[in-house]
């Protein structure tokens, strides 16, 4: 079975898209329909922007989704059995399933990531990256720190980002380093995604959901908050409300996936980091990208 995946925020890059924009028309009526939307032109900071522009959350978040939506929706035979994303990622994911319009979609996006930025200045936090210890050893190591610092992105054996206020991820990267962790690095992120914190951003983004149709999608989609595959349209929003707040279980979704049949694992968007992240979790899978 032919799995495909979409990245979330970190893949994006400056003149992500252009080849797409310039050499297909039905892919520049989607970037013209999202300016629309949006309210200003993504596409020049996509395309010709600077850097620094393109790594503010409110920007990086459509930037990707419209990259992997676009690449899929304009690929010759494109035609998933399951799908998943990471994060950001699994609004990508309902868009090629057809279980969210396109417009709908990218207007979620934009609010998320509107919410997502304004809860990360409510208080400084942040996130980071922990190497070679066990799942279970940095979720212990984790729960002894009083101040907030959770398991955030389970992304592959050996390989978990921690969230949480600075002073708590701090502590738990010192505290991890004694454990026996190889690395414990501070990620050059906005704020603490996927954790407590973002309980802010979570509760406005429910009404947003709420009020959006959702359709039950044409192939199963394997959700963030507990690794499992689903296709009934109200318990797929219920699921994307609490993904804000909950842990991000790839390596569980990639495991389910290849139990359920999964042979090949298709990466739409910028970059390639679920494809190694894919064969961190199974060498034996073939991996390709849109």
């Amino acid at each position: 079975m032919k799995a495909y995946v979409f990245p979330g925020q970190g893949a994006q890059f400056v003149g992500m898209g252009r080849d797409l924009f310039d050499s297909s028309d039905k892919a520049k009526s989607y970037f013209d329909k999202a300016n629309e939307i949006l309210g200003f032109s993504i596409t020049n900071v996509m395309f010709e922007g600077a850097a620094e522009d393109l790594k503010q959350t409110k920007v990086t978040q459509p930037a990707v989704f419209l990259h992997s939506v676009i690449l899929a929706l304009t690929s010759e035979g494109f035609a998933p059995e399951m799908v998943a994303g990471h994060s950001l990622g699994e609004f990508s994911a309902l868009v090629a399933a057809k279980a969210l319009s396109f417009e709908d979609a990218l207007k979620l996006v934009s609010q998320r990531a509107t919410a997502m930025q304004k809860a990360c200045e409510l208080k400084p936090s942040t996130m980071a990256a922990i190497l070679g210890l066990e799942d279970n050893i940095v979720e212990e190591v984790c729960d002894k720190i009083e101040e907030v610092v959770v398991a955030a992105n389970y992304n592959c054996p050996g390989q978990l980002v921690i969230s949480g206020s600075i002073e708590g991820v701090n502590k738990a990267c010192e505290a991890l380093k004694e454990a026996g962790a190889k690395r414990a690095m501070v990620l050059p992120v906005g704020g603490a995604f996927h954790s407590p914190l973002m309980e802010p951003a979570r509760e406005e983004l429910a009404a947003a959901i709420e009020n959006t149709t959702f359709s039950a999608p044409i192939c199963p989609i394997y959700q963030n908050v507990d690794a499992k595959p689903y296709t009934d349209a109200e318990q797929i929003k219920a699921n994307l409300i609490s993904q804000l707040t909950s842990p991000v279980r790839w390596t569980q979704s990639v495991q389910h996936m290849i139990a359920d049949g999964a042979t090949s694992f298709t990466e739409s968007g910028p970059g390639k980091v679920l494809q190694g992240l894919v064969k961190k979790i199974d060498r034996s899978m073939e991996v390709s990208s849109i």
